[in-house]
Order: C-alpha cells, then sequence, then structure tokens
C-alpha cells in the first residue's frame, strides 16, 4: 500500500487511460452475453500491487461484463453514465465523504442543492424535502415507512415506537404497483398481502379512479396508503394523479407516487401534462441511474411530512446530537454512513443542466418511436401497446408463448448485438426495450430493430 501510494499519480492515470478506452470502445462492445465466470481463485496471503491486480482484472473479469453502458443496451430502465457523472462519482471515492452528517464538512450542504435542483427539475414546490438513496426499491421503502408513520399518526399511536402490531389490518391500494413495492411491503411489516389490487382501465396498466374510489369508500373512513404510478414499466402508463389528488377531498390516504422514470416527463411539453400535480403527492420515488444517466446507485426521496421521516429513521446517538432543524441526513434514511451519492449527479446536473437532460429524454422518445413503428410494420411482430414515451413492448405475432420469448431474449443477448428483458403484459409474454441511455441517437432504433429480425 506505501508502494502504491507514492505512485498514486502513476496509478490512477493508468486507471484513468484504461477506463477512456473502455469509453471510446462502449457503443462496439458487445451488448450482452451469456457469462461464463472464471474459476474463483484464493485470497493471496501477501498482496503484488496495483498493476497485477488491474491485469488480473482486465484478464479474468471485464471480458464478462455487458455493455450496459452502452446506446442499445434496453433492459430493465438502465440508463448510462455521462461522463460528467462519472468524474463525479470518481472524486466521490477520492474526497470519500460521509454526507449523513453536518458536523465536519459542507457535502451535506452540496446534497441539499443538488436535491433543490432536482426538485426544481421536476417542477416539485419546497414543500418537499428530500433525500438520496440506493435505487428505486429503497425510495418506494422509504415513502412507504413514513406512510406507515402517518397511518399509525391518523390511529393515535407511533409505529416507530409500538411496533406495526399497533396498526392492526393495513389497507395498501394500487392498480399495477411495481414489484420493489411488494418488497418494501415484506420488510416494512405489512406483509405483501396487504396490497389490494385495483381494476385498471381496459387494455391499460393505469388504474380505474372509479374503482379506486369505490374502494376508499368500502374502508369507511379508516385510512390507507395508495400508491400511485408515475410510468409503468412495461408500457409507462400514468395514473390520472389529478383524479386522484381529488380523491383526497373525500378520503383519508396517504399519496405515494412511484414516479422512477416516469417523472423526466416533466422535461418535455408533450409529456408534462402526465406528473401534473406530481407536487401534491406525500411522498415521491424518483430513480437518478435510470433517466437522469449516473452511475449506480443513485435515487432520490421526496416527502412532504420530514417530521415522520425523522421520526421513523432517528438515530439515537449521543455523538450524532438531536435532530432540530434542518436534520442531518442520518435521521432520515435507513444508512447511517453511506457515500456521497449526490456528487455525480450534481456534476451531471452542473455541466449539461436542465436542457442537456432534457435532450436525452427526448432522443429516448424518439428512438422508441422510430422502434415501435418497425414493429408495427412487421407481420411476424406485435406491438402490444402505444409508444408512450421510452418503452416499446411487443410481442410475437405467432405463438408469444414464455418458451419461444425467453428464446428469443437469449438469441438477442447471445448475438451482442441488443439486450432486451422478457415480460407479461395482460397474461401475453412480451419483450421490453426500454430506451434511457445519453448515447441512444435516432439511428439506433434502425439498427436495433435489424438485430431483432436477425435473431427471429
Amino acid at each position: 500500500m506505501k508502494s502504491d501510494l507514492n505512485r498514486s499519480g502513476e496509478i490512477l492515470s493508468t486507471t484513468q487511460d484504461y477506463a477512456a478506452s473502455i469509453l471510446e470502445a462502449v457503443s462496439d462492445r458487445p451488448v450482452s452475453a451469456e457469462p461464463h465466470p472464471p474459476e474463483p481463485v484464493r485470497l493471496q496471503e501477501v498482496g503484488h500491487g496495483f498493476e497485477v491486480a488491474l491485469a488480473d482484472f482486465q484478464t479474468r473479469w471485464a471480458p464478462g461484463f455487458s455493455g450496459s453502458a452502452g446506446p442499445r443496451y434496453l433492459g430493465f430502465v438502465t440508463g448510462g453514465a455521462t461522463l460528467a457523472s462519472i468524474a463525479g462519482d470518481w472524486l466521490t471515492s477520492v474526497f470519500d465523504q460521509n454526507p449523513t452528517s453536518a458536523l465536519d464538512s459542507t457535502a451535506p450542504y452540496l446534497e441539499r442543492e443538488t436535491i433543490g435542483w432536482l426538485r426544481e427539475m421536476f417542477g416539485i414546490s419546497d414543500a418537499h424535502t428530500g433525500c438520496f438513496v440506493t435505487g428505486a426499491t429503497m425510495s418506494n421503502m422509504v415513502g412507504l415507512a413514513i406512510g406507515r408513520e402517518w397511518l399509525g399518526e391518523q390511529m393515535g399511536v407511533s409505529v416507530s415506537e409500538d411496533g406495526i402490531a399497533a396498526l392492526g389490518a393495513v389497507n395498501v391500494l394500487s392498480g399495477a404497483a411495481h414489484s420493489s413495492v411488494y418488497k418494501a411491503l415484506s420488510i416494512l411489516g405489512f406483509g405483501r398481502q396487504a396490497m389490494k389490487r385495483i381494476a385498471l382501465l381496459p387494455a391499460r396498466e393505469a388504474v380505474d379512479v372509479f374503482a379506486l374510489e369505490e374502494q376508499l369508500r368500502a374502508l369507511k373512513g379508516a385510512p390507507a396508503i395508495v400508491v400511485a404510478n408515475a410510468g409503468t414499466v412495461n408500457t409507462v402508463d400514468f395514473d390520472d394523479l389529478p383524479a386522484t389528488v381529488e380523491l383526497r377531498t373525500r378520503y383519508k390516504f396517504w399519496l405515494h407516487v412511484d414516479a422512477a422514470f416516469g417523472g423526466f416527463a416533466a422535461l418535455t411539453e408533450e409529456h408534462a401534462g402526465l406528473v401534473n400535480l406530481l407536487d401534491q403527492a406525500d411522498s415521491i420515488c424518483i430513480d437518478c441511474h435510470k433517466w437522469l444517466n449516473v452511475p449506480y446507485d443513485s435515487a432520490i426521496q421526496f416527502t412532504r411530512r420530514r417530521d415522520l421521516q425523522v421520526r421513523v429513521f432517528q438515530n439515537y446517538a449521543t455523538y450524532l446530537g438531536v435532530p432540530q432543524g434542518v436534520p442531518d441526513f442520518v435521521h432520515l434514511t435507513p444508512e447511517n454512513s453511506r457515500r456521497l451519492r449526490a456528487l455525480a449527479c450534481w456534476f451531471s446536473l452542473a455541466a449539461y443542466g436542465k436542457e442537456g437532460q432534457r435532450d436525452i429524454v427526448q432522443r429516448n422518445v424518439d428512438a422508441a418511436r422510430r422502434l415501435g413503428e418497425h414493429i408495427k410494420s412487421d407481420a411476424r411482430l406485435s406491438l402490444l401497446d402505444p409508444v408512450r414515451m421510452n418503452v416499446v413492448c411487443f410481442t410475437l405475432a405467432n405463438e408469444p408463448s414464455e418458451e419461444r420469448v425467453q428464446a428469443l431474449v437469449r438469441e438477442l443477448r447471445d448475438r451482442g448485438e441488443v439486450f432486451l428483458t422478457p415480460t407479461t403484459l395482460h397474461g401475453t409474454w412480451a419483450l421490453r426495450a426500454a430506451f434511457s441511455n445519453w448515447r441512444t441517437e435516432l439511428g439506433e432504433a434502425d439498427r436495433i430493430f435489424a438485430a431483432i429480425i436477425a435473431a427471429l
């Protein structure tokens, strides 16, 4: 370690050169392949320094890594990482700040500035406060944890002090909640069975608001949690937020909005209306390592009830102090310590601004639409839903069985030209092409379609 320290400039320069070579070739790198991990080796008793470790990584592990940072990786709604965000991420490790406490660093203040920028970009008022978490799963979990405390407040108990049993039966209502919401319900002690699925609009993934009201009415005044979608993963469908917000004039419920990537609709004039009244939610989930194109892991969680958030997540330790005024982040999320995730976002936003982010969104939407048009024009394929924003959901025109769809997914993966993920929509096996990478240009849609046709 001392030897490496004395050669820190050389080591960082070598790493920079290697990283630059990877980034320069990412568009030509195989997008995906069937994983064939190397045989594991034992940890050496004596290390041999950075160069040996780098050579081992380059030889044994790097060849098997996917091209997920490239323009034709369309699985899981995965963004890439802009160059400014990569620089910010590197500097995050260099400075190695723990931003959960403001005792010794301005890092938490940089995080609050970044949260303010994001709040403005998404059209969210300063009635909301925010914090960084690992991803949409944790953002949903934090929002629902605050909602859990709100339920207790309505019933005159504190779940954070008395436990989940103090609530009794809990009602969580949603139309097409993301799988991470069910995971959060399990973690929080609600249980996955607490979710009451509300009917969807015909051939849609958007909730039927009349069915939602009927279920709320049946609760006879009992408080509930409603999870609304602002962009489903299969079809980027949006629940009617204005109509849902209006229901709160008659019924008591905590409104959590999962806007993991659909929140970016606020950036384009064409789609901004889909997130109208997003600000009225009690808690909001937005992912940053999706459409903001910063490195994993990064998401943001907004809420109107920071007081309840502190009640849930306060860390009772003398050396951390008592939260007063603006609480430290240690009192706002499950983590006591973490890296300065905000710095990668700060760099990308500072470097490219709102207009740069809008350009990414619009290019992805345009590419998705072009792919959708290609699919509609080919009799071997069937577009299952209109291309609303950046996701194209389609299937085989004949016999779209699980076996045939999964075989096509594997064939595409192994060819290495494009990567898609399988799904089901209204009971039909299908494929999803999710455009969210800053490198993806309109012409990539033609190349992606050609790869799909070649794999049939």
